[in-house]
């Protein structure tokens, strides 16, 4: 609600995500710059085509649909260029951790980075961004089950490289802290 009560307008609500999409940018590209430039283009696309957006619909889910669209189609016109995909050059420029809080959530972050990029953006989705298995499948354009399953096996490979035993479940609130901290990871002393 607005400071008069009434339900902000798109255009206002359009800003109260930028955080969200910066956090889920970062996740699919790893690269903070890359993700910058990404939720840039997707306010332009979205901020151009606000008269489709359907008053009453989940403008997040509309925005993220746009996001990840952008960024395949981005990474398809790109397909030639040198990628850092297993994160090599990325972890060289990182700072070590400082006390062992840090040195758990490094390990959180490389295990989190070994996932395939299905895995990734699925435990982003429906972990982090708190979206359903519904809204996910629709954003990512897969059946509903085929969300499920990449949840559980990402889950599942999470807890292997973790270390973690049968009883240790990733589910819950602090894993969803953790995974949106690891997709916005890159942020913390980088601009």
């Amino acid at each position: 609600m607005t400071s008069s009560g009434h339900p902000p307008s798109p255009e206002e609500e359009l800003t109260t995500h930028l955080p969200a999409l910066r956090a889920f940018a970062i996740s699919l590209t790893r690269n903070i710059s890359s993700a910058d430039d990404l939720v840039q283009e997707t306010i332009v696309k979205a901020w151009s085509n606000l008269p489709k957006f359907q008053a009453g619909t989940n403008m997040r889910a509309w925005l993220f649909t746009i996001l990840r669209n952008t960024h395949f189609s981005n990474r398809r016109k790109r397909k030639r260029e040198v990628s850092d995909s297993d994160g090599i050059y990325a972890r060289r420029l990182s700072v070590r951790p400082e006390h062992d809080g840090r040195l758990a959530f490094t390990e959180f972050v490389a295990a989190f980075d070994k996932l395939t990029d299905e895995h990734r953006e699925v435990l982003v989705l429906v972990g982090a961004s708190g979206f359903s298995y519904e809204e996910a499948a629709g954003m990512i354009g897969v059946a509903v089950g085929t969300v499920k399953s990449r949840a559980n096996r990402a889950r599942a490979r999470l807890q292997e490289l973790l270390g973690l035993g049968h009883g240790e479940d990733l589910v819950g609130t602090p894993t969803d802290q953790a995974l949106m901290a690891a997709a916005t990871a890159g942020s913390h002393g980088s601009s």
